[in-house]
């Protein structure tokens, strides 16, 4: 039996990983039990919504226990690794065996502090990230009738949802909980929504219920495009596509180099203050496909990159993106997304809005197809070219125009090169 004051093996509990998230998923152990380590050692990686994340020691010691198994979500807050009694003194100065660091959550996070919850309860707050207040106010829920399942009661998305079910659950059925039915493993796999996967469908539907999308569409004639590309590649020994192209494009009507107006679209919306914030620079979203689902890296300043540095840039942070190798920096901050399904099939679509932008362009496949030039008909490359946009922000009629001096720009294309 235990010593009441004897003093229990230290917990590691898991920190704040970044960027507010509730949870992280467990890829994998890089210790095992009745390993010795040294503060700073990664122990283990952890899925984030956005990246995968080294997380290390915060001490030196021997590890007794791993809470967790490979694929298990576990909440920010909840024990991670249980050191041995043993353990040396941290970096803080703490003492061996010092009991301080059971009686409390572990404060040291790869971030940021987990915070005082009580202090922020003191004030009669309800203890919820940003986020969380966000999603409530927007579901019409009073975040002091909700009870807090997260750490030192903090309320969490789910709690949230849990909320809104119960409210809009008729008082019958509240009673009677439903009856489960029966599995069948052979006819369907169940995948439940974790990591990137959840992050996207949670934005998605934040962005169809907040922007009021509309789409208008349209083909370039790329054919002088494509001679001119090919001429660079030959030049350049690099494999370009003609993706950085319409970039070049998109952000000269965005930035007002072209001469046109178009600056709105180079806007995003915080719905919070009902304000429309429009934006100098071009801070270009590249929607990437990966194995883990749809990312966004982000070009800084892209109005001011040319159509080569565009080209390694996107294959740079595709490559990126692929590996999982981002950082939270590179993932947010976007004015404009451009979304390049075409490379996988598919000529026309109606892209969601890239939340909080006003606007996305997608592009379709490029294929040859029937073209008229100077009246007379001709077979060219044509390129589909759909543009959405939250029309609270930007009217049909700007749209229309601002997708016709991109497919312009595309098809004198000598205009999209320095001079």
């Amino acid at each position: 039996m235990v010593a009441k004051n004897e003093p229990q093996d230290p917990i590691f509990y898991l920190p704040d990983l970044g960027e507010g998230l509730e949870e992280a998923e467990l890829i994998e152990w890089n210790v095992r039990v009745g390993q010795r380590v040294q503060e700073n050692d990664v122990i283990a990686k952890m899925e984030t919504a956005k990246a995968l994340v080294d997380v290390p020691s915060p001490r030196g010691g021997i590890i007794a226990m791993l809470h967790g198994k490979p694929g298990q979500a576990i909440k920010v807050g909840a024990p991670l690794v249980t050191f041995k009694g043993d353990v040396s003194s941290s970096g803080n100065g703490a003492p061996r065996n010092a009991p301080a660091v059971e009686e409390r959550r572990d404060a040291g996070s790869v971030v940021g502090d987990l915070g005082d919850a009580t202090a922020i309860e003191a004030e009669g707050k309800s203890l919820a990230a940003p986020a969380v207040r966000r999603l409530a106010r927007d579901m019409g829920i009073e975040l002091s009738h909700v009870h807090g399942t997260g750490i030192g009661g903090r309320i969490t998305a789910g709690d949230v949802q849990a909320a809104v079910a119960e409210q809009d659950q008729p008082a019958a059925h509240k009673r009677k909980p439903a009856a489960k039915q029966p599995a069948n493993p052979a006819a369907s796999l169940r995948t439940p929504f974790r990591g990137v996967r959840r992050t996207i469908a949670e934005h998605l539907h934040h962005s169809i219920t907040h922007a009021v999308h509309f789409t208008v569409m349209d083909e370039a004639d790329v054919t002088a495009l494509d001679a001119l590309r090919r001429k660079l590649v030959a030049a350049s020994n690099e494999k370009i596509s003609l993706l950085p192209f319409v970039a070049v494009a998109i952000c000269r009507v965005l930035s007002g180099r072209s001469g046109a107006k178009f600056t709105r679209l180079n806007s995003t919306v915080d719905d919070e203050h009902q304000e429309i914030v429009q934006h100098r620079a071009v801070h270009l979203g590249i929607a990437t496909d990966t194995e883990s689902g749809l990312m966004v890296p982000v070009i800084r300043d892209a109005e001011h990159i040319g159509v080569l540095e565009l080209s390694r840039m996107i294959a740079q942070l595709a490559q990126a993106a692929r590996g999982r190798e981002l950082s939270p920096d590179q993932l947010t901050g976007s004015t404009f997304t451009i979304s390049n399904f075409g490379a996988m099939g598919g000529r026309f679509g109606t892209p969601i809005i890239n939340y909080p932008e006003a606007a996305i362009l997608a592009i379709g496949r490029a294929r040859e197809g029937v073209v008229v030039r100077d009246g007379m008909l001709g077979v060219g490359k044509l390129l589909p070219l759909s543009l959405s946009a939250d029309h609270r922000v930007i009217d049909g009629g700007t749209a229309a125009a601002a997708l016709g001096k991109i497919v312009s720009l595309l098809q004198t294309p000598d205009e999209l090169l320095p001079t």
